[in-house]
């Protein structure tokens, strides 16, 4: 009768060194998890990867019974009312907006007066604690400038607030600051239907051009996009308009004019040709990407896309913020806020510390996240 049994090698089975064998390599994959998991950059990685797949199709409400699905589907149509019931909430602040800046209007008005010279505050009006009510922190201010000659209003307002927001720095030249300097105020004017604002910046007569206010225009929608509904997220600016800013001659800061000499291939006769070169500049703001009408940004290329998006996203910061916050931005006051609130995300990530970490082995070889690849 044949023996069934495995193999007996120095007093073991083969079974039992396959299960020996399968212990320890469970056994060294169980440390060698461990010390990935307790790896930041690994954890970073698989949290990465996680968070793009949110929203991917898993397969599991296909799986799910037809009867189901076709609940899951009325959920769906019910979701799509609370949006369509969101869009309307949205739309009735707007309109609360374009009805509260009838208030706010003579409040900036006053505002741009004493900016300019045009009132002086009265004692009472200037009644307003000091920055620092602390004694050593006064001494440590550097002294005073004694006025030589009568003053008028605030000097270089609108051009100072503007350098002290760093979304609206990066867009000012050298260039731009003299005529930044004959800025006198920025109103917002509101409009319900269809949905949008108007920034309207107005200048003090200038030596670059004769314009006494530029303006643009954004249009929004409040309403979910087709395509997707389920992202709405509130209003969204969809298009903008500029101005025709009409330049004194030899003035307009936004582009420069060079000669050269072109040789004609045929002929080799040589002429002085003028060519117009695009410069940086922040009254380029008032000329955005033109998008013809009817035509959707999806068929723009990434550059206009982009550009587009920029824009959207500075025009909504000086209507939220500058115009409304303008005295705290010049004094730099809301720069700091900003800067606070960038820390306080900084200290609210979690921060790795080894001495917690059982599975740390300080003479492991640390693993680097980009090695990580899905299989």
């Amino acid at each position: 009768m044949a023996d069934d049994s495995a193999p007996v090698i120095n007093g073991c089975s083969e079974t039992s060194l396959d299960d020996a064998q399968t212990e320890d390599e469970n056994a060294k994959a169980k440390s060698i998890a461990g010390q990935l998991m307790g790896n930041p950059l690994v954890l970073d990685a698989i949290q990465n990867k996680l968070a793009s797949m949110v929203g991917g199709d898993s397969g599991y409400i296909k799986s799910l019974p037809q009867s189901v699905q076709r609940r899951v589907k009325a959920l769906k149509k019910l979701q799509f009312e609370c949006t369509k019931i969101e869009a309307e909430f949205y739309e009735e602040i707007h309109k609360l907006e374009c009805k509260f800046a009838d208030r706010y209007s003579p409040i900036f008005k006053k505002r741009s007066e004493i900016i300019t010279g045009k009132y002086e505050p009265s004692e009472e009006e200037c009644d307003w604690p000091s920055d620092s009510e602390d004694e050593d922190e006064e001494a440590k201010k550097p002294p005073v400038k004694e006025e030589t000659e009568k003053t008028h209003g605030i000097e270089s307002f609108w051009s100072t607030t503007f350098k002290n927001a760093d979304m609206l720095a990066e867009m000012i030249q050298e260039h731009d600051e003299p005529i930044l300097d004959s800025l006198t105020d920025i109103k917002v004017s509101f409009k319900s239907e269809p949905m949008g604002f108007t920034l309207n910046f107005e200048f003090d007569e200038n030596d670059y051009f004769t314009d006494k206010v530029l303006t643009k225009h954004y249009d929004m929608r409040s309403s979910p996009d087709e395509e997707d509904p389920f992202g709405f997220e509130g209003p969204e600016i969809v298009s903008c308009k500029g101005c025709t800013i009409h330049w004194k001659e030899g003035k307009n800061v936004t582009v420069s004019s060079m000669k050269k000499k072109q040789k004609n291939a045929k002929t080799g006769v040589t002429r002085m040709v003028t060519k117009t070169v695009q410069l940086e500049s922040f009254f380029n703001f008032f000329s955005p990407p033109d998008v013809p009408e009817g035509d959707s940004e999806e068929g723009l290329d990434e550059d206009t896309e982009a550009l587009l998006q920029a824009d959207y996203r500075i025009g909504y910061f000086i209507r939220e913020k500058v115009v409304p916050y303008a005295v705290l931005y010049f004094t730099g006051e809301a720069c700091e806020d900003d800067d606070e609130d960038e820390d306080d995300e900084e200290d609210n990530e979690e921060e790795y510390d080894e001495d917690d970490d059982p599975d740390y082995d300080p003479n492991s070889e640390p693993v680097q996240a980009k090695d990580c690849k899905q299989q």
